[in-house]
C-alpha cells in the first residue's frame, strides 16, 4: 500500500501546478447552484487550468471532470433507452454499476460514453475521483464506496495494480500528445493543486460533484448515516497572456490601445489643420477640437482600465475606475449627439441662436448622459447568462429611447435645414448638409443591421452552448463594432467641417447666384419689392399718357428716381431706363412751354 501511495503521488504530481502565475480565477463551493465552472482560453505551450481546494474547509470525496466544450456530448450516459424523460447519468455510482452503465473500477468518476467509437484518450476528457482532507498519506481508502446493500460488485483486491500506476507506462504515455491529460485510476487523495494542460483554444469547463460515501472510524459503524462532502476552492485559467482578465475580455486591452493610437494620429492631423487656418476657425470647429481631445483621453482611460483589471483583478479601486470610464463614455456620446443636433438645426449657419430649443437639446443630452452611465456600468457588472431579461431591459430601454429621440430629431432638423438652404439657393452649404444626411442615414442602417444580429445572438443567451459559441466575439458585439462605427462616423463628419481657408465666408454669408435663371428668383424679398415697383411704374406711365397737360405743369411726378428701391437686378435697370426716357421727354416739353411763355412776355413788353 505504501508503494502504491507513492506511485499515486507521482501521478498526482504530474497533474499539479507548481507555478504561481496569475490567471483568471473563479471561486467554487459545494453550495453553488451550478456545479460547473467554464471559461474560454487562448492557448499556448504554457497554458493550463489549476483546481485548488481549501484544505482547511474541504472534506469528503468528489468526482471531477475537465473537458473542452466540443466533447460535452461524451459526458454522461443515457439512463434509459425506453424512457426519454429520465436525465442522463453523469457519475458512476454503485447503482450505475448495477444497472450496467459503468464499470466498477470507475466508481466515483464521471462517465465517458461514446457511440461513434471514440475513446477518452482521443478527446479532451479528464476525470478523477478525489478524496479531500486525507491526512493518512497520498492514498485514500475507497472501501466506503462499497458500503452498500448486498448485490453490489465485488471490490478490487488489495494487490490490484492499475496500468496508470506504472511509472514506465506513465512516462511513455506522457510523451504522447494524445494523452496530454491521462485520467488517473482509483481514488486520488488531494495534496496539491490539480493541473490540466491546455494546448488549443477553446471553451473549457471544470465540473465538481460531491460523492456521498461511508467513512467508518473507530466511533462509527458501517450502518451510520453517510457524510456529505463539503468543499471550497478556486479554479485558475492560465491563458497565453499574463493577467487576471477572462479570455473573452482580454481582446479589449489591445483593441483600445490600437484605438488610442488611431485617434492620436487623426487628432494630430486635425490639430495641424486648425493651426494652419487658425484665423478662419468657426465656433463649431472649436467644439470639434475639444471633442477630439476628449476622445483621445477616453481611449487612454479605457485601455488603462482593462490593463488594471488584468493586473489586479476586481478591487475597490477597479470599481471606482469603472465609474470614471463609464462617465467618460456616456459624456462622449451625449456631447457628440448634442453637437450633431445643434449643427443639424443650423446654428451659426442658418440662425444665430436656437432660443428655447437650445434648452430642450441640453435636457435631452443630460438624460442621455445619465442613462449612458447606467448602461456602461451594467454591461460590465451583469452576467448575461444569469441576469433576467427584465433587468437587462431596464438598462437598455431608457438609453434606446434617448438615442432614438436624438436620431429622429437630428434627421428632422437636417431635412428642414436642407429645405431652407435649397430655397435660398445655397448650393455649397446644401451639398455639405446632404453629405451629412447620407452619413447619418448609413450609420442608422448599420446600427439596425447589427441590432438584428445582436438580438439574434442574445436571444439564445440562456441556451446551454451560448457561452461556448460566443466567447470569442462577445467583446465585439458589446464594444468593438460600436467603437469602430463611432470612429468612422465622427471622422466622416469632421472631414466635412474641417478647417479651411473658406470657413469665414461660409459662416453667416449667402452664396450669390451664378446663373441668369437663378438671378431672376434669387431673393424672395427683393423679388417682391421689384414686383411692386414694376406695378407702380406701369400705373404712372398710363397716367402720363392720359393727362399730358397736367403732367407738364407738375415736375415732381417724374422724380421717381429719388426713391431707393435697393436692387441692381436687370429688371430694375430696365425700369430706371424707362424712367430716364420719360424724364427727358418731360424736360423737352417743359422747355417748349417756357420758350412760349418768354415769347409772350417779350411781345407784351414791345407793345
Amino acid at each position: 500500500m505504501r508503494q502504491n501511495s507513492k506511485l499515486q503521488a507521482i501521478v498526482l504530481g504530474v497533474l499539479s501546478a507548481c507555478s504561481l502565475a496569475a490567471g483568471y480565477e473563479v471561486q467554487f463551493s459545494d453550495a453553488d447552484y451550478s456545479r460547473q465552472v467554464c471559461s474560454g482560453m487562448w492557448a499556448s505551450q504554457s497554458t493550463f487550468i489549476n483546481v485548488t481546494f481549501d484544505e482547511s474547509s474541504s472534506q469528503g470525496q468528489v468526482a471531477m471532470v475537465i473537458y473542452e466544450w466540443k466533447d460535452v456530448k461524451y459526458l454522461g450516459v443515457t439512463t434509459s433507452t425506453t424512457d426519454d424523460s429520465l436525465p442522463k447519468t453523469y457519475v458512476c455510482t454503485t447503482d450505475a454499476v448495477r444497472s450496467g452503465l459503468c464499470a466498477y473500477d470507475n466508481v466515483g468518476k464521471f462517465i465517458f460514453s461514446s457511440d461513434d467509437g471514440t475513446t477518452a484518450n482521443q478527446t479532451t476528457f479528464w476525470t478523477a475521483s478525489v478524496a479531500l482532507n486525507q491526512t493518512g498519506g497520498a492514498s485514500s481508502d475507497s472501501s466506503g464506496l462499497w458500503e452498500s446493500p448486498e448485490g453490489n460488485p465485488t471490490p478490487p483486491a488489495d494487490n490490484y495494480t492499475s496500468p496508470w500506476r506504472s511509472p514506465e507506462l506513465h512516462h511513455s504515455l506522457r510523451q504522447s500528445s494524445d494523452l496530454l491529460n491521462p485520467s488517473p485510476s482509483g481514488t486520488v487523495a488531494y495534496t496539491q493543486p490539480i493541473q490540466y494542460q491546455v494546448r488549443t483554444n477553446g471553451y473549457y469547463c471544470v465540473a465538481i460533484l460531491p460523492v456521498t460515501v461511508l467513512n467508518p472510524t473507530a466511533r462509527q459503524a458501517p450502518t451510520d448515516v453517510p457524510s456529505h462532502p463539503t468543499y471550497n476552492g478556486v479554479v485558475l485559467f492560465r491563458n497565453t497572456f499574463d493577467g487576471q482578465l477572462p479570455a473573452t475580455d482580454y481582446p479589449k486591452v489591445n483593441f483600445y490601445l490600437a484605438m488610442f493610437f488611431i485617434y492620436a494620429i487623426a487628432g494630430s492631423v486635425w490639430a495641424w489643420l486648425c493651426y494652419k487656418h487658425v484665423t478662419e476657425l468657426l465656433p463649431i470647429q472649436y467644439y470639434l477640437s475639444s471633442l477630439v481631445a476628449f476622445l483621445v483621453i477616453e481611449m487612454v482611460a479605457n485601455w488603462v482600465y482593462y490593463r488594471y483589471l488584468n493586473a489586479h483583478g476586481k478591487t475597490a479601486a477597479s470599481v471606482v475606475f469603472l465609474f470614471v470610464v463609464a462617465i467618460l463614455d456616456a459624456g462622449r456620446n451625449a456631447l457628440s449627439f448634442f453637437m450633431l443636433l445643434v449643427v443639424s438645426l443650423g446654428l451659426s449657419v442658418v440662425c444665430e441662436s436656437l432660443g428655447r430649443t437650445m434648452l430642450k437639446c441640453q435636457i435631452l443630452a443630460g438624460l442621455h448622459f445619465v442613462f449612458g452611465v447606467l448602461y456602461a456600468v451594467g454591461i460590465v457588472e451583469l452576467e448575461l447568462e444569469s441576469t433576467s431579461a427584465l433587468v437587462l431591459l431596464m438598462f437598455v430601454i431608457p438609453l434606446a429611447f434617448t438615442l432614438s429621440g436624438f436620431l429622429m430629431w437630428i434627421l428632422y432638423s437636417l431635412n428642414g435645414t436642407m429645405t431652407q438652404l435649397s430655397v435660398r439657393k445655397q448650393r455649397y452649404k446644401l451639398r455639405m448638409f446632404k453629405r451629412l444626411y447620407y452619413i447619418l442615414l448609413g450609420t442608422v442602417a448599420i446600427i439596425a443591421v447589427f441590432f438584428v444580429i445582436s438580438s439574434m445572438s442574445f436571444s439564445d443567451r440562456l441556451a446551454e452552448d451560448y457561452a461556448a459559441k460566443s466567447w470569442k466575439i462577445r467583446w465585439w458585439l458589446l464594444d468593438g463594432y460600436l467603437a469602430l462605427l463611432y470612429f468612422f462616423t465622427f471622422w466622416s463628419i469632421a472631414y466635412l467641417w474641417r478647417p479651411s481657408e473658406n470657413n469665414r465666408r461660409l459662416a453667416m454669408s449667402d452664396e450669390i447666384a451664378q446663373e441668369d435663371e437663378d438671378a431672376e428668383d434669387y431673393d424672395l424679398e427683393t423679388l417682391q419689392q421689384r414686383t411692386v415697383a414694376r406695378e407702380d411704374d406701369e400705373i404712372t406711365l398710363v397716367n402720363s399718357r392720359r393727362e399730358p397737360e397736367a403732367l407738364a405743369e407738375d415736375h415732381v411726378v417724374f422724380e421717381i428716381g429719388d426713391e431707393d428701391i435697393g436692387s441692381d437686378d436687370e429688371g430694375e435697370t430696365a425700369v430706371k431706363k424707362r424712367r430716364g426716357g420719360e424724364r427727358r421727354a418731360s424736360g423737352d416739353r417743359q422747355d417748349s412751354a417756357d420758350e412760349e411763355r418768354q415769347g409772350l412776355i417779350h411781345k407784351d413788353r414791345d407793345e
